[in-house]
């Protein structure tokens, strides 16, 4: 089934024909907010006062209380929802937990959540902490908690809700891999999201509920299979891997909604960048006649709301003590130039590239790619503080680990050579670890890569171009970023959102403080 796009008259029609029992609902939506609160950039970053003024930021809290607020007067009948991961991504998770999400998400007034990935980064006892806090149900069908005490009662499989004259089912969802990708302690087991959704619908069907809605923080195709394999599902609102889904823009995955048979598939990117806008009617036995929709761009055409946006810098103000905190020592300077680490091995490259793979090196991982341009800053001898690390990644990316062949990391590696003459371009320069190769800069492109070698195990072997190995990079480099497309269209059972790249930098420096630089060989120029 396609979204129907209907005409004036067509519109008109089916007024005219619509049965006393039809129901609209307007289904607004957000997922894999990682505590953005202030307004971000175009990349996602962060954005500065001054570039928030100038009208080039996008999101934050002000802007989406504005957005909801007109969004709910253009419907008499709305609900909200969130589809996961909450919890990190900026400072203010770290600083103040699941509090500050809490908070905002009781003052837009959402009705349900499901519990994403990220919510169990600190275990059951953080998110034990928001489930609390928080005036609505939040979801988890997939998961036994039962023996874990912090949480066990806490968590809803799903909750049948009045709306509108109506009941709705809403349905939570969980990634199976969470107990691999966070840390929900051995308590908390998770199991097939297929079964577990199925298993509710049938429970809320026993109930009388004929309008399904499934929060899902399991990715797209994930989704599209529960949509396939169940039945009784009206709408999937979907997370977990940013999923951009549009009708008008060449750069979504699919269109907004998705229909698979009869279900409804919505997902809005993440960071509070877009809010979803989902407008459902359902017939008198609970089908959807209609769905249409698209997310909507909350860029500055979006007013910011003055008292909550004055609540953010509020909340703010403690964060600057983070970006003083000493969390390391270094020995010596180490060196994150420019000019060296988007043309040659350089020791900040090392530092980074050595960190991810240590973070991940358990996971089956033996290569670590960081691009040059991703290094922003050198850092001082003494005493490094947060803020340093901040500096030196500014941009908020997660550690992203995939599977790729050894010919697939070749054509990486010359990518990474391509643009090795244009100052706009040269930040694709590769750093590594776990991996040594030869470059030349004056040979013919895509020749210029020779004699790499990778780490197995502590005996170095020449990279085999058949030979499947584990890949950490950061997030934008796994999604294309930089030239890198290979990583995107070749890369396999991808993985996108670990930890932040600076927080797995300052926990790599005080291990090893007082942190020496070094540089290896590692790479050599012809």
């Amino acid at each position: 089934m396609a979204t129907r796009i209907l005409t004036s008259a067509a519109l008109l029609a089916l007024s005219a024909g619509m049965a006393q029992a039809d129901y609209a609902l307007t289904i607004l939506h957000t997922n894999d907010f990682h505590a953005r609160f202030e307004p971000i950039s175009k990349y996602d970053s962060g954005c500065s006062a001054e570039d928030n003024d100038a009208g080039e930021c996008f999101g934050g809290t002000a802007r989406l209380v504005t957005a909801i607020a007109e969004a709910r007067a253009r419907s008499n009948n709305s609900i909200l929802v969130d589809g996961g991961d909450q919890f990190q991504g900026t400072l203010f998770y770290t600083y103040y937990k699941g509090a500050v999400s809490a908070e905002f998400m009781n003052k837009l007034g959402y009705t349900a959540m499901t519990v994403g990935n990220h919510e169990f980064d600190d275990g059951p006892e953080v998110l034990r902490g928001f489930v609390d806090t928080v005036e609505f149900p939040i979801l988890m069908s997939n998961a036994d908690i039962s023996g874990e005490p912090l949480l066990d009662g806490t968590i809803q499989k799903s909750v049948i809700i009045e709306q509108g004259g109506e009941k709705l089912g809403l349905i939570g969802l969980t990634p199976q891999d969470t107990d691999e990708i966070s840390s929900p302690g051995k308590n908390v087991t998770f199991t097939d999201p297929v079964g577990a959704v199925q298993a509710e619908v049938d429970a809320l069907t026993a109930e009388g509920v004929n309008k399904i809605i499934v929060l899902s923080h399991s990715g797209y195709a994930t989704d599209q299979k529960i949509a396939a394999e169940t039945t009784g599902v009206d709408v999937i609102v979907g997370g977990h891997d940013n999923t951009y889904l549009s009708n008008t823009s060449d750069r979504a995955k699919g269109p907004y909604p998705t229909m698979v048979g009869s279900t409804a598939i919505v997902q809005a990117y993440a960071y509070g960048k877009f809010l979803g806008e989902l407008n459902v009617t359902f017939d008198d036995a609970g089908e959807i006649i209609e769905a249409t929709g698209e997310p909507l761009i909350m860029d500055a055409a979006v007013a910011e709301d003055a008292a909550t946006k004055e609540r953010v810098a509020e909340l703010a103000v403690p964060l600057e003590e983070i970006r003083n905190k000493v969390v390391a020592e270094a020995a010596e300077a180490i060196d994150g130039d420019r000019a060296n680490c988007r043309h040659v091995e350089c020791q900040m490259g090392n530092l980074v590239a050595d960190a991810m793979l240590a973070r991940v090196a358990d996971q089956g991982i033996q290569i670590a790619i960081a691009n040059g341009g991703g290094l922003r800053a050198s850092i001082d001898a003494g005493e490094v503080t947060m803020g340093e690390v901040l500096t030196v990644l500014p941009f908020q990316n997660t550690l992203s680990t995939f599977q790729a062949t050894g010919a697939t990391i070749k054509e990486a590696l010359e990518n990474g050579m391509a643009q090795f003459d244009d100052e706009s371009k040269d930040g694709r320069f590769p750093q590594v670890s776990g991996m040594k190769y030869t470059f030349d800069p004056a040979a013919s492109s895509g020749e210029r890569i020779s004699d790499v070698m990778v780490d197995m195990a502590g005996t170095w072997e020449p990279l085999d171009l058949a030979k499947v190995y584990g890949i950490v990079t950061n997030n934008f480099v796994r999604n294309g970023g930089d030239g890198y497309s290979m990583f995107a269209s070749e890369g396999m059972n991808a993985y996108d959102f670990g930890p932040d790249l600076a927080d797995v930098t300052a926990e790599y420096l005080a291990a090893n403080a007082p942190y020496t630089p070094y540089l290896d060989g590692r790479i050599a120029k012809k």
